[in-house]
């Protein structure tokens, strides 16, 4: 749960800071908004947060 937490925390803070540099518009921030939602309510939502989770595993289990 941490994890889906700070992405998510990320990718708010990436939009904001998009917006403000007017890189992205309102309206295209709404759309993805929404694309995010549908796509959620799909029989595709287990395969993409599971690619997710491989993928925090994978870069959290680097070390420098």
């Amino acid at each position: 749960m941490a994890i889906s937490i700070s992405v998510l925390m990320l990718l708010v803070i990436l939009a904001l800071v998009f917006l403000r540099n007017g890189a992205l518009k309102l309206s295209h921030a709404l759309v993805c908004v929404l694309l995010g939602f549908y796509l959620a309510s799909t029989s595709m939502a287990p395969t993409i947060h599971d690619g997710l989770t491989a993928t925090t595993d994978m870069v959290s289990s680097l070390r420098p």
